[in-house]
């Protein structure tokens, strides 16, 4: 995520207090890199600490780090801050325990010294880093004990920064670190035994009907018409039912995520582009419960071409996606609810997990998609798209400034 345009920066405490809210969560074990752009604050990037206190294990996650940055191609800068305890231990020397082996503060000295010289080559040059452990935190370099005495100063003062509070303000807050405690789906989820019933039901009557052009327009038109409809609208046990079943179909499912992000007329261009409808038999499209669809849902602009489903779901395309319909689609999918596992309820944190990964919130993400593989073991694309995450791949809307998700939106001033 990138910072809103209009805060103001006055000291290291507004940086620190900036990256809970940006990640939305306070990392731990953690190096978190920021890119510059003259005096603005770029995006961020969080990653675990490596495992490796080699001096070629460090380079290397150094060299994949400086990689990820890349994607801001209007950085000219950098800060790093590492938020462990490990900079603490055996206070501010570095000398080696017995042994040979490095102390902890020793691996994060050499640390930021590889990713300070491979940010330097990429032309991203480190301006500052920090260490914050869960007391204190301090400045990585100054070693000056009258303006920066051991241990540091107290972490207290990033949670009451001027920053901070202002981003309290805007509505953000912070929560859980969810690789600590698994990711929990907020909003108002709907697991009752009603909207089960409803969800086989609906299922039984799709299963004909995969192939069906006709079905698959009706689909859409259910779905354009619930995104449409205003924050707050509550589903009804057999719509909710019906939009749970339609997840279940793997080409329905990713057909709902590409309409949210690229329009409907990508999400028919594609499937026609996989070829997945068949002859028709003859057999009528299932209807959603009548009367419990909110109104019709605005034509949209058919002007530019659609693009594909890969580079949809890789966020590849458009330019930029429509992150007001994206936001409908995840506050439906929390309210359809994610309890009771199977394929409606896999199909539901993938699609969430999607959304934070496309917002560059890749823990996120992780946490989502690993609960969806627990949910239906073998789901394929939690598995893909867990894979990516892993591997640090980041969403292409994310990668660049005038396409990221923006968690607030710029001040008119």
């Amino acid at each position: 995520m990138t910072p809103p345009e209009r805060l103001t920066i006055t000291g290291p405490e507004d940086i620190l207090g900036f990256i809970p809210h940006s990640l939305g969560y306070w990392p731990a074990n953690s190096l978190v890199a920021m890119t510059m752009q003259g005096k603005r604050l770029g995006a961020t990037l969080r990653v675990d600490l490596p495992g490796s206190d080699t001096d070629s294990g460090l380079f290397r996650f150094a060299r994949t780090v400086s990689e990820y940055l890349e994607a801001d191609t209007e950085a000219d800068g950098s800060l790093l801050v590492v938020f462990s305890n490990a900079a603490w231990t055996h206070g501010p020397g570095c000398a080696p325990v017995s042994g040979g082996r490095p102390t902890a503060a020793n691996v994060m000295r050499r640390l930021l010294t590889a990713l300070e010289t491979e940010l330097e080559l990429s032309g991203r040059p480190v301006r500052d880093s920090w260490y914050v452990g869960d007391a204190y935190w301090r400045s990585a370099h100054c070693s000056d004990p009258a303006c920066c005495p051991f241990p540091g100063r107290s972490v207290d003062e990033i949670r009451d920064s001027r920053l901070n509070a202002e981003m309290v303000f805007r509505g953000s807050s912070v929560g859980e670190d969810p690789a600590a405690a698994g990711r929990a789906v907020p909003g108002e989820c709907r697991s009752d035994a009603a909207v089960t019933e409803a969800e086989q039901r609906w299922a039984g009557e799709f299963a004909p009907l995969r192939a069906s052009r006709q079905q698959f327009g009706q689909l859409l038109d259910t779905w354009a018409r619930v995104l449409a409809a205003e924050p707050g609208v509550i589903l009804s046990a057999g719509l909710a039912g019906y939009l749970r079943a339609s997840l279940r179909v793997p080409h329905w499912r990713d057909a709902v995520l590409v309409m949210s992000a690229a329009g409907r007329n990508a999400a028919v261009q594609g499937a026609e582009d996989f070829g997945i409808f068949g002859p028709d038999a003859g057999q009528p499209a299932v209807l959603p419960p009548p009367g419990e669809l909110p109104a019709a849902a605005p034509e949209e602009d058919t002007d530019c071409p659609p693009p594909g489903y890969g580079d949809v779901l890789l966020g590849l395309a458009p330019l930029v996606p429509c992150w007001e319909r994206m936001r409908a689609l995840e506050r439906t999918f929390q309210q359809l609810g994610t309890a009771g596992g199977g394929e409606g309820g896999a199909a539901l944190l993938t699609g969430l997990g999607w959304i934070e990964w496309c917002r560059g919130r890749g823990s996120f993400a992780h946490a989502l998609l690993e609960q969806a593989v627990v949910a239906h073991p073998g789901y394929r694309l939690a598995e893909l798209l867990s894979e990516l995450v892993s591997r640090g791949t980041l969403c292409g809307w994310a990668g660049r400034r005038d396409a990221a998700w923006q968690k607030f939106e710029p001040d008119a001033a």
